[in-house]
């Protein structure tokens, strides 16, 4: 993981000036943001999830960021996908968003990956972060991001929105024992809703993944989280949630006893 190379002794006085308002953060402080200087994070997907949360993470001034999707900004993705302006339709999204992180933030080290990741590169791009964010739209991605990162343990931080709902899901899987996405949801053969078909309210989608964002800049600076190992659904009728325990699966094909002792 990155972290664990060589870090700097302390942040600049441009930087510290910039931070401010975290230095102000007893659980955050100068110590707190050298860790996310020196951090690596993955997004995978770059939609209307990993639109707001690249936005705060490299705001936040997250040192790296590795943003990978291969798709092109459409006209109805601008309804909800904030990072992006008209001028960006038909540009590969992870170009254009690479141009807002670093014009919003010099410092910020983006790389993109524009293709679909096969299981090789997958891993090798999780075993390089700190922690990776799901920002993706399709239960088959949400898998395949779940078992490199259950491999490889890294912390991994899951979203999504449909509609007026919401999931939001943080696995620490430097931790022992501890559930995987694919204990929740161990069942895929039911048609899945997204946003294509189903529809989304935008403040939906920006509020999970803003979330997303928080609970990464709290792993990544060592700040307790009650979300670890919990599935949260949000309601955006009633602004209501609903919290669930996610309990490890012995026989879980994943992250099981029988998968971990092999």
């Amino acid at each position: 993981m990155s972290q664990s190379t060589s870090k700097p002794a302390a942040l600049s006085d441009q930087e510290c000036l910039r931070y401010s308002r975290h230095l102000l953060l007893k659980e955050l402080g100068e110590a707190g943001q050298l860790k996310l200087k020196n951090a690596q994070v993955l997004l995978v997907g770059m939609g209307g999830l990993g639109a707001p949360a690249a936005l705060y993470l490299a705001a936040a001034g997250v040192g790296k960021l590795v943003i990978a999707d291969f798709d092109q900004l459409e006209s109805s993705n601008l309804q909800r996908q904030v990072l992006y302006r008209e001028a960006d339709i038909e540009q590969p999204k992870v170009v254009a968003a690479k141009q807002q992180l670093q014009a919003l933030n010099s410092a910020v080290q983006v790389r993109t990956v524009q293709r679909k990741m096969d299981a090789m590169l997958l891993a090798m791009e999780v075993a390089q972060a700190d922690v990776v964010l799901d920002c993706s739209d399709n239960i088959a991605t949400r898998y395949a991001v779940n078992k490199a990162c259950v491999e490889a343990k890294v912390p991994l931080v899951s979203g999504a929105a449909v509609a007026f709902d919401g999931q939001l899901m943080v696995f620490d899987f430097r931790q022992q024992p501890q559930g995987c996405y694919h204990c929740l949801f161990p069942d895929a053969s039911e048609q899945q809703l997204n946003c294509s078909n189903a529809g989304i309210l935008g403040p939906v989608v920006g509020t999970i993944g803003s979330l997303q964002a928080l609970e990464t800049l709290k792993l990544l600076a060592d700040i307790p989280s009650a979300q670890v190992g919990r599935f949260s659904s949000f309601d955006a009728h009633s602004l209501e949630w609903f919290h669930l325990k996610v309990n490890a699966d012995s026989a879980c094909p994943v992250c099981g006893e029988e998968k971990q002792a092999s």
